[in-house]
């Protein structure tokens, strides 16, 4: 099994919606991926309440998929998450690689970056749906890029 990293500031809102979008997929179209998700400023998130972002939990609901009631809380990501995925994508090039030179500056370059701003810029409805596509995208290039 391959692993992909989400990455956004917080773990709570972008990241954590992409992790469960994209393992959905994943499984519906059964690739060899599965994905996780970690904060690269987890101390940011101060005023995050509970696991998960009320965004998220709707729009993943919108989209029949549900959480379980024993989610996990936000993550800081750790050189090991780096080390031991295939693919890591931070969600807002602009926000996460400034933050990337900073904590992380040898894993700068070996990481995407996609254009997804916060909820402060940008309406959550558009940001989780521009980030659905995105992923939809990358699940078509995982399924040509797989072994026959």
């Amino acid at each position: 099994m391959q692993k992909i990293l989400f990455l956004c500031t917080g773990n709570y809102y972008r990241s954590r919606f992409s992790e469960h979008l994209f393992n959905h997929f994943a499984a519906q179209h059964e690739l060899n991926w599965r994905a996780d998700s970690r904060a690269l400023a987890l101390e940011r998130g101060i005023n995050n309440v509970g696991a998960i972002s009320r965004y998220a939990l709707l729009e993943l609901k919108l989209r029949g998929i549900s959480i379980t009631p024993e989610e996990r809380y936000p993550q800081q990501v750790q050189e090991e998450d780096f080390q031991t995925a295939n693919l890591a994508i931070a969600l807002d090039e602009e926000e996460h690689r400034p933050l990337m030179i900073e904590r992380f500056p040898e894993w700068v370059n070996q990481i995407d970056y996609w254009l997804v701003h916060d909820a402060h810029i940008t309406l959550p409805p558009l940001a989780l749906k521009q980030i659905e596509k995105n992923i939809l995208q990358l699940v078509d290039r995982l399924q040509d890029s797989a072994p026959r």
